[in-house]
């Protein structure tokens, strides 16, 4: 037996507890009551109503400047009738002068068919600017020439035409200084109950909406807050208030988790300080192992029958221990560095793993290398080696238990890659007995997927996290045959995660 290197070896032990304990990055500030969701939610209704109350207004100001001239044109229908009963005697100027006052018109005229009447009229009637036809309708061209009265910086003239209730036609021209007039005091009316009625609205909806949704995310919000400062804390788990809406859901799941977190917390720390024991007894282990097996080396060179029949179940089982220790230590540092991902040439490097056990020739065992050459993996090295080398070991170690079966029973190993796409699938199968139902559900979990007395269940967890490094999967096939069957699926690096 070789001498063991690991005499005197120190491993750098890193604590669960310590790699658990690192400085978390500092909260985000609480929510300002001036930018939080109350505040928002003001002013956004305020707006919402006020854009509500522009769209209403655009065409309420159109139809107020067509009720307005209607009016007019009513007042003048009515004076009409006056005048028009004097068809033979003029008018006297005075009271066609008061009859226009009254009207607030210019001009007045009737036509009755092809024929038209100049009812009454100023001296010098102005020329016209505008004309308005009361009895088409036509929304668009009313509301722009609602704007442009409104707008307009000097007195127009408008044409107004509409029909009398004698029916014939009626025609008025009028200024449109009052019209701008009243139709500014009606803007400014409206601007003010806009602006009343929007803050009314958006105190209700505030009030409102404040009461049932603000105040309960605020609440939720502030708990998790005070729950990240001190999660150990078990008088800030939330309380539920019982609601049965979505938020008191919400609560009811928080206050689940936030349980749920604690126990898990309080387990990990347990565990931690558990795991920081048992690295610093594994590494004191480990070199009494390594002077004990120095011991046995030499006791195996000793010519007593006894010793050389007892000798290799010692050595046997120091190896066992010590591969234990280191196996422990090496889960117990430091993640794994992050793939240095190269291309690798997959039958090359499953005959380097071949050679690392010393199977070519081995007297037992058949060791199959059905790799196709050519084929090209995009992989780590170094970290494909370990992962090949955990998996051969756990396979070479159930065939190398299965010895009291029989020389007729057949041991192989053998290991296949193909290429698929982007993806390569690697498969390491033996004839051993197989994976135990009970053990498959926790088998790539540490300490807990041993299939066999005496290990660690570490082989297979490190196996899987590597893989998961390099975006790929890891998993026991389900052949229905005997042996063990393990699918590596690697992906190249920018192709889509294996399911």
């Amino acid at each position: 037996m070789n001498d063991r290197t690991i005499i005197g070896e120190r491993a750098a032990v890193v604590s669960p507890l310590e790699a658990a304990t690192t400085p978390p990055a500092p909260p985000p500030p609480p929510a300002s009551h001036a930018r939080g969701l109350s505040a928002r939610l003001f002013a956004l209704t305020v707006l919402f109503v006020i854009v509500s109350e522009v769209l209403i207004y655009v065409p309420s100001i159109a139809n107020f400047r067509i009720n307005w001239l209607a009016d007019r044109l009513t007042m003048a229908d009515a004076a009409s009738l006056v005048l028009a009963e004097s068809e033979e005697t003029a008018v006297p100027r005075d009271i066609q002068d008061d009859l226009l006052k009254t009207v607030g018109a210019i001009a007045i005229a009737i036509r009755t068919g092809t024929v038209s009447r100049l009812i009454a009229t100023v001296e010098m009637p102005p020329e016209v600017d505008s004309m308005v036809d009361l009895r088409v309708m036509n929304l668009t061209g009313d509301i722009g020439d609602a704007f442009a009265t409104l707008l307009a910086t000097s007195p127009r003239t408008v044409r107004v035409v509409g029909n009398s209730r004698s029916g014939a036609t009626l025609e008025i021209v009028i200024s449109d200084t009052a019209l701008r007039t009243a139709m500014v005091r009606y803007s400014v009316n409206i601007l003010w109950l806009s602006l009343l009625v929007s803050v009314i609205t958006g105190g209700l909806l505030y009030f409102s909406l404040n009461r049932l949704f603000v105040k309960p995310m605020r609440r939720l919000t502030d708990n998790m807050v005070a729950f990240s400062a001190n999660p150990e804390d078990s008088g800030r788990i939330i309380q539920p208030s019982g609601r049965r809406d979505e938020i008191g859901v919400a609560e009811a799941h928080l206050a689940s988790m936030q349980r749920t977190l604690q126990g898990t917390l309080r387990e990990q720390r347990h565990l931690a300080d558990l795991g920081l024991a048992v690295s610093k007894i594994n590494h004191d282990l480990r070199n009494m192992l390594a002077a004990a097996q120095l011991f046995s080396d030499r006791l195996g060179s000793l010519p007593d029958e006894n010793v050389q029949r007892f000798a290799p179940k010692l050595i046997a089982a120091l190896d066992r221990a010590i591969a234990y220790a280191q196996s422990t230590l090496a889960y117990g540092k430091a993640r794994e560095p992050a793939p240095n991902r190269r291309l690798v040439d997959l039958k090359r490097l499953v005959d380097d793993v071949a050679d690392s056990f010393g199977l070519a020739g081995h007297p037992s065992i058949t060791f199959e290398n059905k790799v196709q050459p050519g084929v090209e993996v995009d992989a780590d090295p170094d970290q494909l080696f370990r992962v090949l080398v955990n998996l051969c070991r756990n396979a070479l170690q159930a065939l190398d238990g299965d010895a009291g079966a029989g020389p007729a029973v057949v041991r192989r190993l053998s290991v296949d890659g193909v290429r698929n796409g982007s993806v390569v699938t690697i498969s390491v199968s033996d004839t051993g007995p197989g994976i135990p139902p009970a053990v498959r559900a926790n088998l790539f979990r540490a300490f807990q997927g041993n299939a066999r007395p005496g290990g660690t269940g570490l082989g297979l967890a490190i196996a899987a996290e590597l893989i998961r490094a390099h975006g790929g999967s890891l998993a026991l096939r389900d052949t229905g045959g005997p042996g063990a069957t393990f699918d590596i699926a690697l992906p190249d690096r920018g192709a889509v995660r294996p399911a």
